[in-house]
């Protein structure tokens, strides 16, 4: 970007090339900012009667300025979290979404239903290979990293979930779950107005880990994406404070509808750098697998014991279309996929402690698979699901919910049928956990009803 000099007070020079814009700062993007931020101190001195009638910068914003913060944002902003004021947190949401269709049936296995094996001769779950789950159900044994939460009723699973939106396409099966409504008339994400009944909180009130805003999240509601928290901080400590002054200078009483916007990202940036300049040390004993989930739940322990005030977090989790090599017990890609999660989300756990108490971690995915197992040792799209749930105030140890079984009549064209709405179990995670009572604003057109997975 060329500045333009015409516009500088008289007497002062800016940089006319990209080659003397370099010359005021590590990087174009950050120099742009501290050129725009002296620009902007030039101007407020010589007109203060203009600022006293109501002047505002929007000339800045369209400039250097409004290129440099959102340049330092795209740098910053990789996943959603949600925060509130310290002193106001009542426990901490975390919504993992295992995106692609996790295949329930594997995860949670009905092994006692003679219909199961022969349906599924090559990949179904022997029982005595489970966990037991009790009626009739039995966890993967790749799920023995939270065994321990199942047996001391810090852990449960409602089976027959559904949406009604009955479509087979992950996109729209996705969007659906995530607008919390099959009406596309909803546009907000169903995490967002969870956020505004919660009401207002700090500005790591709510995160997202990944390299997007999830669906889920989208909306009015402020809320911060992060790739880590190591990430979000602004590299070289002694040359970049230079940076963060002139961003400072740039929005500070901006009537602009970025000024909120660029403060908040302050804001994040001093937070997290002040956490991700400590090393973090998990509990004693503590030791995540590393990579992908491991990592980003390793962050949001770490912001949960900062007390930053974190309400929500959204995570994602791909790789669980297993049209093909889906597996046996004893491998394939429904046991490495199923036990990384498991050792991640029992690290994470664990790491937690007594905070455990205070927060709730739930699984979703956009449909289930086929009761049939394919010809590629795989299972293809279906509609009923099994949703995970771990933490504090659980009726744990438990398979909740109506299971319609797997008889032909009892199946919906192939598939489990959606005997649960996965927004019972949202709201009552929501109502009893979080103090969310009004579950017709989150999930509009929809009448809760209590599927007793949560105490109270």
């Amino acid at each position: 970007m060329i500045l333009d000099p015409s516009s500088l007070p008289e007497g002062e020079r800016r940089p006319t090339s990209l080659a003397e814009l370099r010359q005021h700062g590590p990087n174009l993007c950050e120099a742009a900012i501290r050129v725009q931020a002296e620009q902007a101190q030039d101007e407020l001195a010589a007109d203060r009667d203009r600022w006293s009638k109501g002047f505002t910068r929007r000339r800045l914003v369209q400039g250097a300025g409004f290129v440099g913060v959102a340049a330092l944002g795209s740098q910053l902003v990789t996943s959603r979290v949600a925060f509130a004021a310290p002193e106001d947190t009542k426990g901490t949401l975390i919504v993992i979404f295992l995106r692609g269709g996790m295949d329930g049936l594997s995860v949670v296995a009905p092994a006692d239903d003679p219909n199961y094996k022969q349906m599924r001769p090559n990949i179904a779950v022997p029982m005595a290979a489970t966990l037991p789950a009790g009626r009739g159900f039995g966890l993967h044994p790749a799920m023995e990293p939270l065994f321990p939460f199942w047996q001391k009723g810090q852990m449960a699973a409602v089976h027959a979930v559904a949406s009604p939106d009955a479509s087979r396409s992950h996109f729209q099966a996705q969007d659906a779950l995530e607008r919390g409504a099959a009406s596309v008339a909803v546009r907000t994400g169903w995490l967002d107005r969870v956020l505004a009944q919660m009401g207002p909180g700090t500005t790591f009130r709510a995160i997202a880990q990944g390299s997007a805003l999830p669906r889920s999240l989208v909306g009015a509601e402020q809320a911060i994406v992060l790739n880590g928290i190591r990430d979000f901080r602004i590299d070289n400590d002694a040359m970049r404070s230079q940076t963060m002054e002139a961003l400072k200078t740039l929005y500070t009483g901006l009537d602009h509808t970025l000024a909120q916007t660029a403060n908040n990202t302050i804001q994040a940036i001093t937070t997290a750098q002040k956490i991700a300049n400590t090393q973090y040390r998990p509990a004693e004993g503590v030791q995540y697998p590393g990579g992908g989930l491991a990592d980003r739940l390793r962050d949001v322990a770490q912001l949960i014991k900062a007390g930053v005030g974190l309400r929500v977090a959204a995570l994602d989790v791909g790789g669980w279309d297993m049209h093909t090599n889906l597996g046996r017990v004893d491998g394939g890609d429904m046991r490495n996929s199923l036990g990384n999660l498991s050792q991640a989300i029992g690290a994470f756990a664990t790491d937690l402690g007594p905070l455990l108490d205070q927060t709730t971690i739930v699984t979703m995915s956009e449909f289930g698979r086929r009761v049939q197992e394919n010809g590629n040792v795989g299972v293809d799209h279906g509609h009923g699901n099994a949703m995970l749930l771990l933490g504090g105030g659980l009726n744990g140890g438990k398979v909740h919910g109506n299971w319609p079984g797997l008889s032909q009549s009892a199946l919906d064209q192939g598939d489990v049928a959606g005997a649960n709405d996965y927004r019972d179990v949202l709201a009552e995670v929501l109502k009893k956990r979080f103090n969310v009572a009004d579950s017709g604003a989150i999930f509009p057109n929809h009448q809760f009803k209590s599927l007793g997975v949560v105490k109270g």
